[in-house]
């Protein structure tokens, strides 16, 4: 005999597993093991489910029973008195569950196992893959299981595979007004004081910083769906995580519901032996009291819960300190230097007292600059050590209104500190991991509130980077560093953009992390001290940065950064925008942990170019031209903030301050954009092209001719010539066009432009303007003509002309010159002239420029029609020819003598 059964207190779930399992195995008998849910005995009396022919188990004879189907269920203390007949032999098991695996769980020669929301969706995409139709009311019983064990889609557990089943039941007819009556039903009066005997019994414990709440209740009668009303709990007051303890007649049922990772209440039912999700869980204990089981619970989530955040997680290092000798004007010029607002104060490396900003101004204020720090520091403060708690910590800060809480080792010397930012930040990072958990968003999430962007690496990076990242990782690990990949790579990632430029940033030292690594996969390291940088270049040829985490501070506005040790904050923190500071952990444990300190993911989303702080631009104005060129390239907007900080910038005439090859840098790299037109009318809207030049605006004669060159270059790369150009340069000469001839000298030192690029910008501007006169005052040149006027040229200058010409015969002549006339050449050669009896000399050259003038001219086809073109160019020049110096073949039949070089 074949037995469907699942497990006692049977919900929509399982029963709709079991009518689904039926239609699979048709001979099969279906059995509950003991009792259902109250809504799914109405809902036996109400509707047609009766139909189906359910056996009682006291009906039922055990020994009969060959082969036994258990579905959303597989543990044996689950499925009431049939655990008697597992593993008796010849018991065939076949199993279908959705739930986690666990130890003790009973094992089958058939099972079916997935991880989804649902028992039923298993049973639902089987049935469609069988192709076995199901009617209207069977529809509505498989919609129930779904829309129950779901939370009707929303918990966390649902996967887009139990929303694609549900969708398909809906086309089969499932009626989702009964759906929505046994699902959303009013509590009895039994259930409302039951609700409130635990509403008023709920207590809050903690656990490694995180609070869980227990709620305690007995009952004389047994009271139907508990589990309903601990998630009526659990929302009325946004918990993280619930344990519900009810003594009912003689049992005590346990249920509970999680929001958070931290706390799997699947793991801590099985430890009652029972089971569930991570998310929703139950158990139910004979033989015991509430007091008991609450006692074990608290000690099995002493054990079982893992840590939120300790202090070391949230704290920022390293930490700018001040020696006990110090006066209290160099503290406040440090505070000013490095941006923070409290310095650690110490004597022989420990620390002794903190120093506030407020307290160092008023001290100057009162003619106190040269006085010792320790005249006026703190001395009345808290500290924690690295493996605080969360919670320790946001009590200290919050009790003794501490801004900032200094992390130390045994021997009090400082290794972070945490301020009211960081705990914020943690706490916005816990309140967005929940809301991603309550929307059910995946690790292939990309939204603003995704914390760990694993997936996302996984999903659109090659697989070559991807070992890399692991690789660093690993090694970071390894040696004790934290890693981190940084930039731009990271913007482009979350934007779905291909950037295979990988920046790596180390909370250590970086330069000696990358000499390691490159040693390891028998690469090499070109390092730069000055800066804590290195490249690394593998075998395979990929190279990447690696960086040591620092800070930056300017000496003066516009001046180029010092650079010092600092953190990953403190790194982020000196980038231009928003977009750009946000950084991916990719330590093992942590990988893929997005770091954002500074709404970078808001900016992203909202598409906005933001710098960090107030004095962004007047410490490095040239970020005015990457705001400029970050907006034209991804299609952002300026925020209304920094567009006023730029102008402000252009006010206090900073630009004027920057070097020349800091703003030929930005131009070029404003050319290199697909759109500098564009960039070009900012920067004229900002007021910055007087800056690089005083006699530039963007006039529509210059946007005209920056149309021309982008049409010229989309034309010559459809051409795929094997001669290469670089296009910038040829918007670089669009922009020298616009100065005047006198000051182009002037302008390209100015810039400081490098000798190759001002060579070829000399050409254009010279060579190229008298060829294109040349061109408009003899619309009819030979194709000879053109070439030795053109040939001088380099390639961009070409492109250049034909963008500015003003007439179609000039922009043919240099199409002509690049596809047809440049590669042109005589078939003869040196040698073929020495076989024809003239000796190698100036005559070589004078012969092959003919030969070339009369092939580009059409005057010659074959190398029969060369040979007699040279024959009769040397007969009718004879005299010509005397004067280089040679001896003609004339000569010789003569007996002439000629002088040969």
């Amino acid at each position: 005999m074949d037995v469907i059964t699942s497990h006692i207190n049977a919900d929509f779930d399982a029963l709709a597993s079991m009518m689904a399992a039926k239609k699979l195995y048709p001979d099969a008998h279906l059995v509950f093991p003991g009792a259902q849910e109250r809504s799914m005995r109405e809902f036996f009396m109400q509707s047609t489910i009766y139909a189906m022919k359910f056996d009682k188990f006291k009906n039922l004879n055990l020994d009969d029973v060959t082969r036994l189907i258990i579905v959303d269920a597989k543990t044996p203390d689950r499925i009431g008195r049939f655990t008697e007949i597992i593993g008796r032999p010849g018991l065939k098991i076949h199993i279908y569950d959705h739930h986690p695996p666990g130890e003790g769980d009973i094992r089958g020669e058939f099972e079916h196992l997935e991880p989804l929301g649902a028992c039923t969706t298993i049973f639902v995409e089987l049935l469609q893959k069988k192709k076995i139709p199901v009617n209207p009311v069977e529809a509505t019983v498989l919609a129930l299981g779904i829309y129950e064990e779901t939370g009707s889609l929303v918990f966390a557990s649902t996967t887009p595979r139990d929303v694609t089943a549900a969708a398909w039941l809906l086309s089969q007819g499932a009626n989702l007004n009964i759906v929505s009556d046994f699902i959303t039903r009013e509590l009895d009066a039994e259930q409302v004081s039951l609700l409130n005997d635990l509403l008023k019994s709920m207590g809050m414990y903690y656990f490694n910083g995180l609070k869980v709440a227990v709620a305690t209740a007995s009952t004389a009668r047994y009271v139907q769906d508990l589990a309903i009303l601990s998630h009526k709990i659990r929302d009325m007051e946004n918990l993280d995580a619930l344990f519900c303890v009810v003594r009912m007649e003689e049992r005590v049922f346990v249920v509970a519901r999680s929001r958070v990772d931290e706390v799997d209440v699947g793991e801590v039912a099985r430890e009652f032996g029972g089971g569930g999700h991570p998310t929703a869980a139950s158990a139910t204990l004979q033989d015991t009291n509430v007091a008991k089981v609450v006692e074990r619970l608290l000690d099995i989530l002493k054990k079982t819960v893992h840590p939120i955040k300790l202090a070391r997680d949230i704290m920022t290092k390293p930490v700018i300190t001040i020696k006990d000798t110090a006066d209290i004007s160099e503290a406040n010029e440090q505070m000013t230097r490095y941006s923070v607002n409290v310095l650690p104060v110490l004597h022989a490396g420990r620390l002794v007292g903190l120093l506030t900003r407020e307290v160092a101004q008023r001290s100057l204020h009162h003619g106190l600059g040269e006085r010792n720090v320790r005249e006026v520091m703190t001395t009345d403060f808290q500290t924690v050590p690295q493996d605080a708690g969360f919670r320790t910590v946001e009590e200290i800060m919050i009790r003794h209104a501490q801004r900032f809480l200094p992390v130390i080792e045994d021997d009090d010397r400082v290794v972070g500190a945490i301020t009211r930012t960081d705990l914020l930040r943690a706490l916005h990072e816990s309140i967005d991991a929940r809301r991603v958990s309550e929307a059910g968003v995946g690790r292939k999430g990309d939204e603003v509130y995704t914390r760990n962007v694993a997936g996302l690496i996984d999903d659109r990076l090659p697989p070559e980077v991807l070992r890399l990242l692991h690789d660093v990782g690993r090694m970071a690990d390894e040696i004790g560093v934290t890693a981190y990949v940084v930039g731009g790579f990271v913007r482009d990632l979350l934007m779905g953009v291909r950037n295979l430029d990988v920046d790596i940033v180390v909370e250590g030292g970086g330069i000696a992390f990358a000499q390691a690594f490159a040693k390891r996969h028998n690469g090499r390291a070109r390092v730069h001290q000055k800066f804590g940088t290195a490249v690394v270049v593998l075998p395979s040829g990929m190279k990447f940065d690696i960086a040591t985490a620092r800070t930056e501070y300017y000496e003066y506005p516009a001046a180029l950064p010092t650079v010092e040790l600092g953190s990953i904050k403190k790194d982020l923190y000196r980038r231009d925008f928003t977009v750009n500071a946000l950084a991916i952990r990719i330590n093992a444990e942590e990988f893929g942990e997005l770091i954002d300190f500074f709404g970078g993911q808001r900016d992203l989303k909202e598409k906005t170019i933001r710098v960090l702080h107030n004095l962004s631009l007047i410490e490095d104005p040239t970020r005015a031209f990457r705001a400029i060129r970050f907006e034209n390239r991804m299609g952002f907007t300026i925020s209304r903030h920094t567009q006023n900080l730029i102008r402000n910038a252009v006010k206090m005439d900073l630009f004027h301050k920057l070097s020349g090859t800091r703003v030929y840098t930005e131009l070029v790299l404003i050319f290199k954009e697909t759109k500098p037109a564009r960039a070009l009318q900012r920067l004229e809207a900002f007021g910055l092209l007087k800056f690089i030049h005083p006699k530039l605006r963007f006039t529509r004669e210059l946007e005209s001719l920056f149309s021309n060159i982008s049409e010229t270059l989309s034309w010559f790369r459809l051409l795929f010539l094997d001669v290469e150009a670089e296009p910038w340069v040829v918007y670089f000469m669009g922009l020298f066009d616009q100065v005047p001839d006198k000051e182009k000298g002037e302008f390209a030192d100015r810039l400081v432009m490098p000798e190759r690029y001002r060579i070829k910008i000399d050409a254009a501007m010279r060579d190229g303007a008298k060829a294109l006169n040349e061109f408009y005052r003899y619309p009819v040149l030979a194709p000879y003509q053109v070439y030795m006027l053109l040939k001088p040229l380099p390639v961009e200058a070409l492109l250049f002309m034909m963008a500015k010409a003003r007439v179609e015969n000039a922009k043919k002549n240099v199409s002509l010159y690049l596809t047809q006339y440049r590669e042109a050449a005589p078939m003869l050669t040196g040698a073929d002239l020495k076989r024809m009896g003239f000796a190698p000399g100036p005559v070589f050259k004078r012969l092959l420029e003919r030969l070339l003038e009369a092939r580009l001219n059409g005057h010659v086809e074959t190398r029969d029609d060369e040979a007699a073109f040279v024959r009769e160019y040397a007969r009718v020049h004879d005299k010509e020819l005397k004067s280089l110096e040679f001896q003609t073949p004339f000569q010789k039949a003569n007996g002439q003598k000629g002088k040969n070089p």
